[in-house]
């Protein structure tokens, strides 16, 4: 039997429900029906908007609760919790208060993985962290699993694992708030305001993402953003034997800084130089600071030289900061991930930098809001942005955002239809322009996720004639 296997046999004889049906959660299905659970797939679409591969696990047993009312009736024993659906609700409350168990496919991956796991949270850069640090990893030689908010979901994939892998996860604040076990080394790259559409309020958002170290041990390591206040009073709490910092303001004395240009490791104050920050080929002062907290994690497992080499190849994740194509002299970029008004500063300003002192930047914005003011946003777009296509639900938030600080030279156009934003940006475009679509919202008002609006607004730019 293999690690999922013997887990799961602390539960035989009891019903299972698996909330949400989607990516993460689909092998998890597959194995317990597999194993004869009676399982129970509940999920709030309905059956026309399921895929094929849902109604499929009917066909093997499964019963389907769908549509409004999915969580009616919530009486299994054991229910795996989707990362959308936060702890609280009432149905999940009402359930534990009878006894059943709740769980999630990352309490249990962290219950029997067998190998080292590095994981990585924060509100912005986490993604591309995840990936810089798994880039590095394999360039080092080792065997490596990448997965948890981004990639493939690693929970059915364990018993694969061998003790000398290591697991790599992206973790978001909604996987974490039910934790009760951290990684072996822990990434914090920053906290600002995210996701209060959902949590309660700032303090529990806060307390979520603390989970991401909160049950270190003394042999563990954890590695904070030392300009960011928020993480620094992290540290002070935090349990871990090892925590170190990077900084791309001022010196550390254990971790990763940059000074004039050079990224140096501190170890008790001694430096040594890791790279030249001009190695790395990612846009933008952002992707310092992600290599900075990579280069902290993967201390003593990868060398200065596969540091290096990575920093001078990887060309980065797909929707972040993502050049499309060159129309007509016309660059076109996709920051679809740029989902929160901090994260799409950070784009802007990298595209800023990038576009120099007579290139001029045409911004697609807009879409769901997270319940996050748009007032440094707005200021950041009449600083740097000459024309801005506004479309989505939060349209008239942002536009009263850049009103408040004073429009100046802006253009501001405002589009119904995403297709439309990204035409009209397209025909304001001239030779030595950048377009980039930097929403600084969800994607939720228009499409399932952040990843179908990038693909959405590529297949766009590349049908552009």
């Amino acid at each position: 039997m293999g690690y999922l296997s013997d887990y799961l046999s602390n539960f035989k004889n009891k019903r299972v429900a698996v909330i949400g049906a989607g990516v993460s959660n689909t092998p998890l299905i597959n194995v317990l029906l597999e194993a004869g659970f009676e399982t129970t797939i509940r999920d709030k679409r309905s059956r026309d908007e399921v895929d094929e591969t849902v109604l499929s696990f009917e066909q093997r047993g499964a019963i389907l609760k769908l549509d409004e009312d999915y969580l009616c009736g919530l009486d299994e024993d054991i229910i795996f919790r989707t990362p959308g659906l936060m702890p609280t609700n009432p149905a999940l409350v009402e359930a534990v208060e009878r006894g059943a168990v709740l769980t999630s496919e990352m309490e249990v991956f962290f219950e029997i993985c067998p190998c080292k796991i590095i994981a990585v949270t924060g509100s912005d850069g986490k993604t591309t962290t995840t990936s810089v640090i798994g880039e590095m990893l394999k360039n080092e030689g080792k065997t490596v699993h990448v997965g948890g908010n981004i990639g493939t979901p690693l929970l059915c994939k364990a018993d694969e694992m061998l003790p000398d892998d290591i697991a790599v996860l992206e973790l978001s604040s909604f996987q974490l708030i039910t934790m009760k076990k951290s990684p072996d080394i822990a990434v914090v790259t920053n906290l600002s305001p995210n996701h209060l559409d959902i949590h309660k309020d700032m303090e529990e958002y806060k307390e979520a993402k603390s989970n991401i170290f909160m049950f270190q041990k003394q042999t563990d390591r954890v590695v904070f953003n030392l300009d960011n206040e928020v993480t620094r009073e992290y540290a002070k709490s935090a349990p871990a034997g090892e925590v170190l910092f990077f900084s791309r303001i001022e010196k550390v004395e254990n971790g990763v800084y940059c000074e004039n240009g050079t990224i140096f490791e501190s170890i008790d104050g001694n430096a040594a130089k890791i790279m030249e920050a001009k190695d790395i080929i990612l846009l933008g002062v952002h992707n310092i600071e992600n290599y900075m907290a990579a280069c902290a994690a993967v201390k003593g497992l990868v060398s200065y030289e596969t540091m290096r080499e990575t920093a001078k190849s990887f060309g980065g994740v797909e929707h972040r900061i993502e050049l499309v194509r060159e129309l007509r002299g016309v660059k076109y970029y996709n920051d679809s991930i740029a989902s929160s008004p901090s994260r799409a500063i950070a784009g802007i300003r990298a595209l800023s930098d990038h576009a120099g002192e007579h290139g001029r930047i045409i911004l697609v914005a807009g879409g769901k809001d997270k319940g996050v003011a748009f007032d440094g946003f707005g200021a950041e777009v009449v600083d740097k942005v000459n024309t801005i296509v506004l479309t989505g639900v939060a349209a008239d938030q942002i536009h009263q955002a850049i009103i408040k600080v004073g429009q100046g030279a802006l253009e501001i156009h405002r589009c119904k239809e995403f297709a439309e934003a990204v035409i009209k940006a397209s025909e304001l475009a001239k030779e030595g322009d950048i377009v980039t679509l930097c929403p600084a919202c969800t994607s939720f008002d228009m499409f399932r996720n952040f990843e179908e609006r990038g693909k959405t607004f590529k297949d766009i730019v590349n049908s552009l004639v």
